[in-house]
């Protein structure tokens, strides 16, 4: 199972370091520490930086000789960098093995996650001026150069990581150089360092290549493939998607890795032990769905309504399943709400690619990030209501799911065969007969059977709420304004779901 870590980590470590000229050992190291056993010993986190720095020599190269190819590389405004980072590798390699593994590795794990969150708050660091290539450095330029090439060198052989990082903020931010051509000229600061890095840590515990020879050699040879394949893509793509990418990656990874470093402290917390199984089990079944519904949007001519109503049906089957296994009401409404939190600031640096409103079907600008940060917070409050205030869980569950499924259903028929218009002073004159008895019957289907096999509901009892319910959302979701029907139909679904519960109790 190690040597699948091994793999992982090293897939990791290359694609940062093609895509964004990160260290290996930004990804590497945290996996290794966490994950592999034998890693785990007192220089367990200094072997695993060792074994990193190891990796990031070729991978570096090959990232180099691809950026260069590209004209991607300024040496010019990077020398004073390279000189400083250089002199000071070795010093930090011999402080790091003083340290200790706990220094190193809770440094790592942090590291790995704010890098992460930067990249997402910030993908493009380039200024809006940028300085031509081989343009001389001014003397703020040099001290610029020689402060940060002389603490980027120390954290390089300190830990083995945040160098390539480091170096990329200085070279965009204040030294004026394009994204590209910062990540070209960090990598090949990047593969001298390295070298320097990983013999003195070598040097200074043989062990390293005693002991994990192997572990080393498989980490180099995978890290060097992904890093000439990351970058090749990264110089045909924008420097914001290479940025928005690597950010992504780089999040989620830091975190899953600072929760399973601190698991012994989290697990004492219930709440978050119970949000985190909700989470999971949201992951287990969104991850395939978008396995599957990618290609059908891409590689298929399937029409767009089509497609954005499977992405509803996602949605909304996905919560109804995390509300029947969650442990506590508590638990199940707080996720929906961190979802909410978590997916609006993504969506909103998103929405500027170009690919944004063909994958989401957007109908206009903000719409999807709005409906989303709408929809959630529905979510958690009927869960908060039905489950938390009346302790009936399966009533929240076939809510969202019957308002979900009817409101597609509404859709896939309405628009190609609604040819009878529903003409009233209390609708839009848009919605059709067809579309609204579609939403009734699948409405009422999928009540009726998540009532009597969630509940144990008797099957008369369960065809009766289950129609009340779908009838009433029905005619909401006629009267209801499109941008509302959100809010409104799941509300008054709920609400004829718990009525309809307090009639059969008296």
């Amino acid at each position: 199972m190690e040597h699948l870590w091994y793999i992982i980590a090293a897939l990791g470590a290359g694609i940062g370091t093609g895509l964004a000229g990160l260290s290996a050992a930004t990804v590497m190291v945290p996996i290794l520490i966490v994950l592999c056993p034998s890693f785990a010993g007192e220089t367990g986190a200094y072997q695993a930086t060792a074994i990193a720095l190891a990796s990031d020599i070729l991978g570096s190269a090959v990232t180099t000789y691809t950026y260069a190819k590209h004209k991607n590389l300024d040496l010019k405004r990077g020398w004073i960098m390279l000189a400083c980072i250089l002199t000071m590798c070795t010093v930090g390699s011999y402080a790091a093995f003083r340290a200790g593994n706990v220094v190193l590795g809770a440094f790592t794990l942090f590291l790995t996650f704010g890098i992460g969150i930067r990249f997402l708050v910030k993908p493009d660091s380039s200024r809006k001026e940028t300085a031509a290539k081989g343009a001389k450095l001014g003397w703020k330029g040099v001290a610029v150069s020689l402060f940060f090439g002389l603490t980027i060198g120390f954290g390089t052989g300190f830990v083995g990581t945040g160098g390539g990082m480091m170096m990329l903020i200085v070279f965009t931010a204040f030294l004026g150089m394009e994204l590209k051509t910062a990540v070209g000229t960090s990598t090949f600061i990047m593969t001298f360092t390295a070298l320097i890095a990983s013999v003195s840590h070598i040097l200074i515990h043989p062990a390293i290549v005693l002991e994990k020879w192997d572990v080393m050699l498989l980490c180099i040879v995978v890290a060097t493939a992904a890093s000439l394949v990351s970058a090749r893509f990264a110089n045909r793509v924008k420097d914001r998607t290479v940025g928005l990418v690597t950010g992504a990656v780089l999040t989620v990874l830091g975190a899953a890795m600072l929760i399973l470093h601190y698991w012994g402290i989290l697990s004492r917390l219930r709440l978050f032990v119970d949000v985190l199984s909700c989470a999971g089990v949201l992951a287990a079944y969104i991850l395939p769905c978008v396995a599957v519904l990618l290609p059908i949007r891409f590689l298929t001519k399937v029409p767009s309504f089509v497609f954005r109503k499977l992405l509803h049906i996602v949605a909304f089957t996905c919560i109804s399943l995390m509300i029947l296994a969650a442990r506590s009401w508590q638990a199940a409404a707080l996720t929906a709400v961190l979802i909410a939190v978590l997916i609006y600031p993504i969506l909103a640096a998103l929405e500027k690619e170009a690919w944004y409103p063909r994958l989401f079907v957007e109908k206009k600008p903000g719409e999807i990030k709005m409906s989303l940060l709408l929809l959630f917070f529905m979510f958690a409050a009927v869960i908060a209501v039905c489950w938390g205030i009346f302790d009936r869980p399966e009533l929240a569950a076939a809510a969202i799911l019957m308002w979900g499924t009817g409101d597609a259903a509404a859709a896939l028929v309405g628009i190609p065969f609604g040819k009878h218009k529903v003409r009233s002073r209390l609708t839009d004159g848009k919605k059709s007969w067809e579309g609204s008895g579609a939403m009734l019957a699948v409405s009422f289907l999928c009540g009726t059977v998540l009532l009597r096999l969630a509940q144990g509901m008797p099957l008369p009892q369960a065809i009766l709420a289950a129609f009340l319910g779908a009838l009433l959302g029905t005619a909401t979701e006629l009267v209801s304004p499109s941008e509302w029907d959100t809010v409104t139909v799941p509300a008054v679904t709920a609400a004829a779901l718990l009525a309809q519960s307090f009639a059969m109790r008296l």
